[in-house]
């Protein structure tokens, strides 16, 4: 009799084939309470004697007979209740069919439970000397997320993960680069991972049959698939017509202009709506926010990329070092932290429990539009990951080791090659819009591809791109399909994903063969794996050039002290040309972002959603020849005509702030007391100025020269005295 733990299971399968295992029901039901919880439905439960008695139904199931659960489970599901109630108890079902009895599949019939072990026990794993290089974290189950401050964000450490993170699914992918865990497409399970550890060889590849199309799916047999290899095969580059990509559109728009065909109208306008609603929803008065407010809140926002200070109030700050008129001059202190506290992206009242990110989901549908509309078609198309910076705690919150961004948000992107963001998803585990069928084909990393390809205007999406991606993507099943497609792709690929019965060489014998060296293996439908030695082996598929004019390029030898020309493949300097368009949008968004920072869990999202457009809008501008333009200048003219046309200037002074170091804020006890240059002269215009002397009331129309503070005659003396 034991608990739930994944790794004792299969100790026991491994070591002990012939002991029966029984499990716990406490710990059963324990489990599904916890989710219970974890939905918000406790009050539920304790207030609905029906609900509760349904619920209890689920682990009583643990009493009938193993022959009769699924027979039971149905006849359960079948009843009044629970057809009724679909929408409350959906994510509970889930969860349960997930892990206890399994999910339907597209014949009726139900799969096997999810196998797999928890991120705490990956960790545990680790600590018995594994040689892990990654480990990928599979959210946990949505839960309702609130809007209170998550913590600072200073720092960020494995010990920062919550309970829920510690008991969601993980997959680590050892330095061999062999993966387990179920996340990945090349899992091959977690009874493995000690034979993996002594070099015992397994079967790493298996070509999923099934297809995300059913027209595909007729030319394809069911089972494993055999392919024909040709040693020392390649082909000749296919001469696609694509049409010139046409920017005229652009060409005559100034940079606000530009800008705004992202960023327009109706997206200030929801967020006005939004941030009001929520403001009342808080039981706050309406405060009132104007369009032009929103606009200028926006780019103060982008001038804090660019003109970094200590914190957001010191753009207000009364002492020249810090203070910046523009802003000063554009919104008041106080109403900006007013927009900060209540600025919104989503009705709290419409809850999608389903999807983690329901809060900022709106404005991404809304930006992504956008990104769509203006994309001028280019061939040559890059899809990777982009991280973005978290360190709070959130279910979608990722763990890459060896980035330069380790934990944050995970973005699957697609970008031209000048960095222009076509398409994003953010990696959320079960996503509400993710395809079940591309998910068992291509797994959880690819499938968002293929979805965002379909969410092309019909009008660009039958165009033949050419597509790059690295290894984390990269599988025949993928090349396959999007040749089907009609898209073209090359990338590096994993030994793993190889088939076995492919001639290339052993990676280990042919890392001794001299840089420069190659070898070729063409498969009868048109996939090209090439092999190359460089610093390393480097192993690609292609589907779109192959290895015809082979060029050179220098590298340094260590063995012979100096650099030497190494013989480079066509296909290797083609991927090397056009695959880094994300990592040009992460540089971009890096080189000046938005340094306003907050703790709520969605605005470092809505920090980098602010940023696409402006990424995108520079991209455009740029493209015509005589409008060469530095991001930084495009941002400053951004910036300060929004200031100058929305901004709304101060109506009085304000209340000075008080300073630790001098006995007035308003000038430097350096200043006061030097006893130079101080000289009366009369104000501005000779309006009247409150005197700064402490207990002095009268309003007068003298001041002092160097201090630049109204003083009356009679105080002008005793000021500059300590």
């Amino acid at each position: 009799m034991i608990d739930y733990e994944r790794a004792v299971l299969n100790a026991i399968e491994t070591e002990s084939c012939d002991t029966e295992v029984k499990a716990c029901f406490f710990h059963m039901s324990q489990c599904i309470w916890r989710h219970v919880q974890e939905l918000g439905l406790q009050t539920t439960y304790g207030n609905d004697p029906e609900f509760s008695l349904r619920i209890r139904m689920l682990p009583a199931l643990a009493f009938i007979p193993e022959a009769d659960v699924i027979k039971c489970y149905n006849a359960l599901l079948a009843t009044s209740y629970y057809t009724d109630n679909d929408d409350l108890l959906a994510p509970l079902l889930d969860y349960f069919e997930n892990t206890w009895v399994g999910k339907l599949d597209r014949r009726g019939k139900r799969k096997p439970p999810k196998t797999g072990f928890s991120l705490s026990e990956a960790l545990d794993i680790l600590y018995n000397d594994i040689d892990a290089d990654e480990i990928f974290i599979e959210p946990p189950e949505p839960s309702v997320q609130t809007d209170e401050d998550s913590g600072d964000e200073n720092e960020g450490e494995v010990d920062n993960l919550s309970a829920r993170q510690l008991r969601s699914k993980a997959e680590i992918k050892l330095a061999n680069n062999k993966r387990y865990g179920g996340i990945g497409d090349d899992d091959i399970g977690l009874e493995n991972i000690l034979s993996s550890k002594s070099g015992t060889s397994s079967e790493q590849y298996q070509h999923v049959s099934s297809k995300s199309t059913d027209e595909w799916m007729k030319k394809i047999k069911t089972g494993k698939k055999s392919f024909t290899w040709i040693k020392g095969g390649d082909f000749e580059e296919l001469q696609k017509n694509f049409p010139q990509p046409d920017f005229s559109n652009y060409k005559n728009l100034s940079i606000v202009d530009i800008f705004e065909t992202f960023l327009d109208y109706d997206i200030i306008n929801y967020l006005v709506d939004e941030t009001r609603r929520y403001a009342l929803f808080l039981n706050c008065p309406d405060p009132h926010i104007t369009h032009d407010e929103i606009r200028c809140f926006i780019s103060i926002l982008y001038l804090s990329g660019y003109n970094k200070l200590p914190s957001k109030k010191s753009f207000w700050d009364s002492m020249d070092d810090m203070k910046n008129e523009s802003v000063c001059n554009a919104m008041r202190r106080d109403r900006f932290l007013q927009i900060c506290r209540f600025i919104h992206c989503a009705d709290n009242t419409q809850i999608d429990a389903k999807d983690k990110a329901w809060k900022i989901r709106p404005l991404m549908n809304m930006i992504k539009n956008k990104c769509l509309e203006n994309f001028v078609p280019q061939k040559h198309l890059a899809y990777d990951e982009s991280m973005v910076k978290y360190f709070g705690k959130h279910g979608c919150k990722q763990f890459i080791r060896g980035k330069p961004i380790r934990f944050g948000y995970k973005m699957w992107c697609i970008n031209t090659n000048d960095g222009y963001l076509i398409n994003f998803e953010l990696y959320q585990g079960k996503d509400p819009r993710e395809n079940e069928k591309y998910n068992s084909i291509f797994g959880k990393a690819v499938s968002p591809l293929i979805v965002m390809l379909e969410d092309l205007p019909n009008s660009k999406k039958n165009l033949p791109y050419s597509l790059y991606m690295d290894n984390l993507f990269t599988g025949i099943n993928v090349f396959n399909y999007l040749k089907y497609l009609g898209y073209s792709a090359i990338g590096t690929i994993r030994q793993n994903r190889i088939p076995k019965n492919c001639p290339l060489t052993d990676k280990n014998k042919f890392s001794k063969k001299e840089r420069g060296s190659f070898e070729t293996a063409i498969e009868k439908k048109g996939i090209l794996l090439v092999r190359w030695m460089d610093n390393a082996v480097v192993t690609m598929a292609s589907t779109d050039v192959g290895t015809e004019k082979v060029s050179s390029v220098k590298r340094y030898s260590q063995k012979h002290k100096k650099h030497i020309n190494v013989s480079r493949p066509k296909l290797i300097a083609q991927y090397n040309q056009y695959m880094g368009g994300t990592d040009q949008m992460d540089q971009n968004i890096a080189t000046y972002r938005i340094g306003v920072r907050g703790k709520k869990w969605w605005w470092p999202i809505f920090i980098w959603l602010l940023e696409i457009p402006m990424n995108n809008s520079w991209t455009l501008y740029k493209k015509d020849n005589s409008k060469q333009i530095t991001q930084l200048d495009f941002r400053r003219e951004l910036v300060q005509t929004y200031l100058q046309r929305y901004g709304v200037a101060r109506i009085g002074a304000g209340r000075p702030s008080r300073s630790l170091s001098s006995s007035d804020s308003r000038v430097s006890d350096d200043i006061r007391y030097d006893r130079m240059d101080h000289l009366v002269t009369y104000t501005h215009e000779k309006k009247r100025k409150r005197c700064a002397k402490d207990g002095c009331k009268s309003d007068g129309r003298t001041m002092c020269v160097k201090c630049n503070v109204g003083l009356c005659i009679d105080c002008f003396v005793n000021f500059h005295k300590k």
